[in-house]
């Protein structure tokens, strides 16, 4: 019964919010629960549904605080040198624009989190993208596809995972992956090419002027000692991100108020540049909390277990000696419907220990298990893709349905790739 509940809810929530029945907030909040009473749990749901918002509540906060500052940032004109370098560089042609965005995505992805490449990129490109008429879900698509390569990289949780579930070196593991990510890298430069070919065909090269670009924006000097604070303050607040000085929302608090105090010196001028943002801080947040109740009641009810423990049982005994194979496809629905953890941690073991028995060692399996995470970023369970959509302003169903065929392009390309460097076998 348990197993019934848990994947009609996951199709229930998909249609309700890709059929445009309900908002992606209001199916947050009410499909769990309407399925976790139908599973006996009426009484039991409150704890659930806090649980869960808590498991999320540092991600909203580190939300909330990242737009606030980015958004602050874009007002005060810290992007502005670079939206004049791309202006003279892509010139109006969406082609180059698309592909920018991408090679963007890519470069800022290196810190392995989705939600600052999503804040940084949509500050560069988002004014490109409106002047000249370009679709704001080809840029959310492309940025998915970008992190969904980056969000492999050893310091980013999967990966972190992977090795710790499968025992294995993470040097060894990282060295393995390179060229993969090199070959899903290289997709997502291409995809973009061709979807920015696509707006060229629908636009044509656009003139756009620089004073149109900048237009709203406060056109701060390079010399100016507020320009050159914000530059040290993003680069110290990257570096420390990277090198974990902090934990992320305390970090985006203590940049936040920082900036704030040397940008916007009166209180007048502080309430209004948080009122400014305010929309876009509660269109993302309201939708990170809700879905702890998602997260919440998926893991209390046991609906997670449930699902994992019957994918693994429904899996032939034939397929054996293509388990990391299997494993490679597998993990795409695997973790679109659970969390990583549930994913790396309860069910990949399981999955390699019966690969053991056809000689496929830890390495391979824990390389397969990597190459769906493109895929997983779609889930409804990941914070970052609600603040993607929050930002450009998209329906959360309209990006699920059109993002979709692209991020499986990837995961078909890295999976060739790992099949084409002998990183995963096919003979035996």
């Amino acid at each position: 019964m348990l197993i019934f509940l848990s994947y009609a809810m996951i199709v229930c929530f998909m249609y309700l919010i890709m059929s445009k029945r309900l908002s992606p907030l209001v199916a947050l909040l009410l499909v769990p629960v309407v399925f976790g009473c139908l599973g006996g749990f009426a009484t039991q749901l409150g704890t659930m549904m806090y649980d869960g918002v808590k498991m999320l509540a540092p991600t909203g906060i580190m939300l909330t605080f990242a737009i606030l500052y980015f958004c602050l940032m874009t007002d005060a004109g810290l992007f502005n040198p670079m939206i004049k370098v791309l202006l003279r560089l892509v010139k109006g042609d969406p082609r180059k624009i698309v592909v920018g965005t991408a090679v963007l995505g890519l470069c800022i992805g290196l810190d392995g989190d989705g939600a600052t490449t999503y804040i940084i990129a949509t500050a560069a490109f988002l004014p490109l993208y409106r002047l000249t008429g370009i679709r704001l879900q080809v840029m959310a698509t492309v940025l998915l596809m970008a992190i969904g390569v980056m969000n492999i990289l050893p310091w980013a949780g999967p990966f972190s995972r992977a090795a710790s579930a499968m025992h294995v070196d993470i040097t060894e593991l990282f060295i393995a992956m390179v060229p993969i990510m090199v070959a899903g890298a290289v997709w997502v430069v291409l995809a973009a090419w061709w979807l920015g070919h696509m707006e060229y065909r629908r636009l044509g090269v656009v003139t756009v002027s620089e004073d149109a670009v900048l237009q709203g924006y406060a056109h701060i000097r390079l010399k100016d000692p507020r320009f050159l604070f914000n530059v040290v303050l993003t680069l110290t607040l990257i570096t420390g991100m990277m090198l974990s000085l902090m934990p992320l929302p305390i970090l985006f608090m203590l940049a936040f108020g920082l900036a704030c105090l040397v940008n916007y010196p009166s209180l007048k001028q502080q309430k209004e540049v948080i009122a400014r943002h305010a929309d876009n801080v509660m269109a993302v947040t309201l939708l990170i909390f809700a879905a702890g109740i998602f997260v919440g009641i998926m893991s209390g009810t046991g609906m997670i277990k449930a699902i994992s423990d019957n994918l693994i049982v429904i899996l032939p005994q034939q397929a054996g000696h293509y388990m990391s194979s299997i494993t490679a496809l597998l993990s795409m629905p695997f973790t679109y419907v659970l969390t990583n953890d549930a994913f790396y941690f309860g069910v990949l073991p399981i999955l390699a220990e019966s690969a053991a028995h056809y000689g496929i060692g830890p390495k391979e399996m824990a390389i397969a298990s990597l190459i769906g995470q493109p895929v997983h970023l779609l889930s409804p369970l990941v914070a970052s893709t609600y603040l993607l959509c929050g930002l450009l302003g998209i329906d959360y169903g309209d990006n699920q349905r059109v993002s979709l065929k692209w991020t499986l392009g990837t995961v078909v390309a890295m999976l060739i790739a790992a099949i084409g460097v002998g990183a995963i076998s096919i003979i035996y």
